[in-house]
This record gives structure tokens, C-alpha cells and sequence, in this order.
């Protein structure tokens, strides 16, 4: 039994290491077909597109009339080609894949730009087969709008990065309210010492003889960089602190929930140069 229960962990195992390469393999190639967009390469827009490929866009007239427009690939590959004054730049900000064997789909947020100028916005509904040659499209239906569309990338990451200066200036002014509530009731938050791994609502209880006062703490934060996943759902990032133990790393998890952004995972790390490294052990040792 011992047996069949590893087996099935590794058959399991590698169903998804296969699936999570495929799955950046179907991202690689609508990556390439936006790049083959931005630098007029109908040659490479082609080496993605499957013979036969369907075009379809989704809209409203100017009446407001529901229509469907139908394009072909060929007319695509060759508006690419054709010289133009402005940079055909199509910004993805999300991508949602599904996959079954041979077949996947794959849904994606954009806002289109001609040059600096947005143009429009909407999704992008895709369909790919796996060929012999890899990831192909073989279909592209897109909706098309010109309100409420995201016109920078950096929306969320701006909206985390004024999340995060809070969240350091609450401990630093004694706001629990904010401080706490920045973190999701299931957060954590990893100390500089090896025991301190709090669920939120217990560093709350332990932490407030700090919030008492009129700072619990004050950390500064800067060269912080932030990642997003493939749907833009999650968002992880690191940052380098300004503290009174001196130089530290955190570095965190945030999950976008239907209230906002939500810190799931902080981790507080002192930086020991390498060049000290070894009298650091053996203070270490010391204790």
C-alpha cells in the first residue's frame, strides 16, 4: 500500500509539473504574438498562428447595436507587417489558462495602445492546439471598449506600495487598527527570531503592549519590488528596511479578495554581511 500511495504522489506530482509547462508554454506563445505586434514581424506573429486560424471581435455600433466582425489572420499578419508611424502595443494585464490534453484556453485582459495613445480596452478570448511544433493559435475572439479600461500597468502595484507604507507607518504611529487590519484573518507574520511565527490575531494579543505606546515600531521601507501571478489575483514582493536592529529584508504575500489587497505572509529578515558572517556565528553560539 506503502508503495501505490508513492506511485500515485508521483504520477500526480508529475501530471503537474507537465501541467504548469504547458501552461507557461501557452503564455509564451501570446507573449510572442503581442511581441511579433510591437516590432511589425509578421514572421513571427505566423510561427504562433495555426493554418486556418479564426479572428472575431465582439462590439456595440455606434447605435449600441450588439455586432460581430470577422477578420482573417492573413489580413492580420499583413496590417503588422506594413510600415506605421505608431507601435502596435497590446498590454496584457492578466492571464487565466485552462488546459486538457491537446486543447487550451485562455483568457486575458488588455488595454491596446497606438503608441502612447490608449485606444481601447476589453479581453481576449484564446484557443490553442498542441502541435507537433508546440502552442499554436487557432482562434482569437476579443471584446472591445473604450471605458473603464486600465491605462497603467502599475495600478495595483501602486495601490500595494501605499498599502505597505501604511501598514509600516501604523506600527510606527501605533495604529493597530489600520496595522492588523491590513493583514488577513489568516495572515502570518515571521519574526527575526527562529520562535516568532504569529497568526495575526495572536500578534495582536502579544504585540499590544507595544501598540500602547505612541510607536510600536518603526521600519522604513524602500527598493521594494512587487510580482504579480498570471491572473493577477496574487502578488508577492520583497523590500529592503530601514530598522533599529539596522539594515533587514521583508518580504510578503497578497491575495486581491473583493475588499482589496490583503497581506498574507510577512517575513522579517536582519542582513548579516558576508564579510562578518563568522564572528555572527560565533555569537550565536555563544547564547
Amino acid at each position: 500500500m506503502k508503495n501505490i500511495c508513492i506511485l500515485c504522489c508521483l504520477l500526480l506530482s508529475g501530471n503537474v509539473f507537465s501541467q504548469g509547462a504547458d501552461e507557461q508554454a501557452v503564455i509564451k506563445s501570446i507573449e510572442t504574438m503581442f511581441d511579433a505586434m510591437r516590432e511589425s514581424d509578421s514572421a513571427k506573429l505566423v510561427s504562433v498562428i495555426h493554418e486556418g486560424a479564426t479572428l472575431k471581435t465582439f462590439y456595440k455600433d455606434k447605435t449600441g447595436t450588439p455586432k460581430i466582425h470577422e477578420g482573417s489572420m492573413e489580413d492580420f499578419a499583413s496590417s503588422i507587417a506594413k510600415p506605421h508611424d505608431e507601435i502596435y502595443d497590446e498590454k496584457i494585464w492578466s492571464y487565466e489558462v485552462e488546459i486538457d490534453g491537446l486543447l487550451a484556453n485562455a483568457w486575458t485582459e488588455y488595454t491596446f495602445y497606438l503608441g502612447e495613445k490608449m485606444s481601447h480596452c476589453g479581453v481576449n478570448a484564446f484557443q490553442l492546439f498542441k502541435s507537433a511544433e508546440g502552442w499554436r493559435i487557432v482562434s482569437i475572439t476579443d471584446t472591445r471598449r473604450k471605458e473603464g479600461c486600465q491605462t497603467a500597468p502599475s495600478e495595483h502595484e501602486k495601490t500595494i506600495h501605499t498599502l505597505m507604507d501604511n501598514w509600516h507607518k501604523a506600527a510606527a504611529e501605533a495604529d493597530e487598527d489600520v496595522f492588523f487590519g491590513t493583514m488577513s484573518a489568516e495572515g502570518i507574520y515571521l519574526g527575526t527570531d527562529a520562535s516568532e511565527r504569529w497568526l495575526r490575531d495572536d500578534m495582536k494579543e502579544w504585540s499590544k503592549q507595544y501598540f500602547d505606546r505612541e510607536s510600536a515600531w518603526a521600519f522604513t521601507a524602500k527598493d521594494r519590488v512587487i510580482y504579480f501571478s498570471n491572473d493577477g489575483k496574487a502578488a508577492w514582493f520583497e523590500e529592503l528596511l530601514d530598522t533599529w536592529m539596522g539594515p533587514c529584508r521583508g518580504s510578503g504575500v497578497l491575495e486581491l479578495t473583493s475588499e482589496g489587497w490583503e497581506l498574507e505572509h510577512y517575513n522579517l529578515a536582519i542582513l548579516v554581511p558576508n564579510d562578518v558572517v563568522k564572528e555572527y556565528i560565533k555569537l550565536l553560539e555563544k547564547e
